[in-house]
């Protein structure tokens, strides 16, 4: 656990009490200030009471008073698409309004640090789709290397339940838009931006809001460091807002294209990665038949990865070798099974289009499992990407809808995980790819994308 600092003997409300908001609440109380908890949900009242804190209703003329702050869980809007009312009124008492990885950024040095021969650092990494990936393998690079680190964020542990730093530690940060967005202090030594794709635009208030969400990261923190995809607009402005000129070795552009230049440069093109420095180049690597890593997307990644664990010194070989042992992650272009020549692949994450779109451009000769809460906009816009399918299988609430949007496509409206997957086994041929990349949302038939993974695997496991 991190103890906050600079709040001792102070009041402090908590609000939200999942998993963020109990670590937080358990973090002030270390830190000696008094943390006063609230969720409108009463079942979390009462387990958070039941670990002794104290509930403390925000309605009443005096909820605000004494108070150093309020800290709020992620998913709580402070102000797009409306202000959470418990936000509002503390704003309007002038409680400053802050969250978990402001309190971390703010806590995380401590006066141990200056007995350590090699100060800790933090790589914070976010973007629009591939900060799960880049951030699981850069830790996974980090630990084969023999390095400590750490996992925290938007992935693995809360980021004020890690460990206290030890000498030399490094964490790995997966931050979101909603958790980049709040925080008062953001100071990483080396930040990372994958890509910008639309996304979360309501709780932002458009394309613009969501990317000023991200920027932060880097405009407010002024890391050592900063790795950016370059790919989109809002890269390369953020590339030329973070250099001083051309040269400037403490931005690292990432590309999918061929990219010149005297700065510091690591290209994932055609398989191979390839890193550029002063104009000339320093490595490359085949990606190529890297199976935690298919496709062009996961080379990107990739990219991205290797920059931020060359920043630490590490030598191209030791992040090859990190590359090959990496098996990837859950229901992210996971190959859960291969039978009879066809490849079974979960990539439920693929919750929004451009993810999608990645997915199908990663395989060949596939039977593609799509839907579940359609997003705004539908899939239309899928259209040029699916000329690897060889046969849709629609599921959830929008099959129906997914099957007009795409009518050139051949298709089956399946409805139910069970008879997509069902049909496209017995459709399938050797050489065929089972894919499930839903390009929607999962909450009309599950929790979270997590469970719609889960599902997908048990029903590929029936078959076999």
């Amino acid at each position: 656990m991190i103890p906050v600092q600079g709040y001792t003997d102070q009041r402090v409300i908590v609000l939200g009490l999942g998993r963020s908001g109990l670590a937080t609440a358990h973090a002030l109380r270390a830190g000696g200030a008094e943390a006063l908890c609230w969720d409108d949900n009463e079942a979390a009242r009462d387990r958070t009471e039941e670990e002794g804190f104290k509930i403390h209703k925000l309605t009443g003329p005096e909820a605000f008073t004494d108070v150093a702050a309020l800290i709020t869980s992620p998913g709580i809007p402070h102000l797009y698409p409306t202000t959470n009312p418990h936000i509002a009124r503390a704003m309007a008492a002038g409680v400053p309004v802050d969250n978990d990885i402001g309190l971390f950024f703010r806590s995380f040095a401590t006066r141990d640090w200056d007995r350590f021969d090699t100060t800790p650092r933090v790589i914070a990494i976010t973007g629009s789709n591939g900060k799960s990936t880049t951030s699981a393998l850069l830790h996974h690079i980090l630990e084969e290397a023999g390095h400590r680190t750490q996992l925290a964020g938007n992935i693995g542990r809360g980021v004020l339940d890690i460990d206290p730093a030890e000498d030399g530690d490094v964490v790995v940060l997966e931050l979101s838009s909603y958790q980049t967005d709040l925080a008062r202090a953001l100071t990483p030594d080396v930040a990372v931006f994958t890509n910008l794709t639309p996304d979360h635009l309501d709780r932002h208030g458009g394309m613009g809001g969501y990317f000023a969400a991200k920027a932060r990261l880097f405009t407010q923190g002024a890391p050592d460091r900063s790795i950016i995809g370059v790919d989109e607009p809002e890269g390369v402005y953020l590339a030329n807002q973070m250099a001083t000129g051309a040269s400037d070795d403490r931005v690292i552009r990432i590309s999918g294209a061929k990219l010149t230049g005297p700065g510091w440069i690591v290209t994932a093109r055609k398989g191979f990665l390839a890193e550029s420095r002063k104009g000339r180049q320093v490595a490359s690597i085949d990606l190529r038949n890297v199976p935690g890593l298919p496709g062009a997307h996961n080379h990107l990644n990739a990219a991205c990865a290797y920059a931020a664990a060359r920043t630490l010194g590490l030598a191209p070989r030791a992040i090859e070798a990190g590359f090959a042992s990496f098996k990837g992650l859950p229901h992210r272009s996971q190959i859960v099974g291969q039978a009879g020549g066809v490849t079974f692949v979960n990539d439920s994450k693929a919750t929004n289009l451009d993810s999608a779109a990645k997915a199908l451009a990663a395989f060949d000769n596939i039977r593609w499992i799509a839907g579940g809460l359609e997003k705004e906009g539908g899939i239309g816009a899928l259209a040029e990407a699916t000329s690897t399918v060889r046969k849709a299988y629609y599921i959830g609430r929008s099959a129906a809808e997914f099957a007009l949007e795409l009518p050139e496509l051949d298709h089956a409206v399946c409805e139910t995980m069970a008879r997509a997957v069902a049909q496209a086994v017995a459709e399938a041929e050797p050489g065929d790819t089972v894919l499930l990349a839903p390009a929607a949302a999962s909450f009309d038939q599950y929790d979270n994308f997590e469970r719609r993974g889960e599902d997908f695997m048990a029903e590929v496991a029936k078959h076999f």
